[in-house]
């Protein structure tokens, strides 16, 4: 995985406790010495959710959805 900050990203409901995957804007990426790769995103309603990189899935913007 390779995201970068101002990606769109999915971050999995195992980590925030939601019912659904929720979806924001890479704000921050760390090299974290004992958790690997920590990623920071921030959704639609202000809301910062943060953890490892096996919860979030890069969304692929240049994807056509009609």
């Amino acid at each position: 995985m390779y995201m970068k900050k101002g990606d769109a990203a999915k971050i999995s409901p195992e980590l925030t406790g939601l019912d659904e995957w929720v979806e924001g804007e890479v704000i921050d990426i760390e090299k974290n010495p004992f958790r690997g790769i920590v990623i920071a995103i921030k959704d639609s309603v202000g809301r910062i959710f943060f953890g490892e990189e096996k919860y979030f899935k890069q969304i692929d913007s240049r994807l056509c959805l009609q």
